[in-house]
């Protein structure tokens, strides 16, 4: 398995936004496909759980992205921290 991820990791270093693009293309249509595959009686849970999955990475992957889309990183501050006396 280390071998895979390893492997995983050269490959995207070496891909710029192009071929990442494409990737993700890909495996959206394959998710269409095992999305179409499924039987009636299995579509609501499989829609919920991907739905769970979609809402689980691109929350993560949006934070990272928005300070760069902004300009310059904007640090995050905690709004909630106590006060100091």
């Amino acid at each position: 398995m280390n071998q895979l991820m390893d492997a995983a990791n050269r490959y995207i270093k070496s891909c710029d936004w192009h071929d990442i693009a494409l990737l993700k293309v890909c495996v959206c249509a394959l998710g269409v496909l095992v999305g179409l595959a499924m039987p009636w009686s299995k579509k609501w849970a499989v829609a919920w759980g991907a739905s769970l999955v979609l809402v689980a990475t691109y929350v993560p992957l949006m934070g990272k992205f928005l300070p760069f889309l902004l300009g310059d990183r904007v640090e995050i501050k905690d709004i909630y921290k106590e006060k100091q006396l």
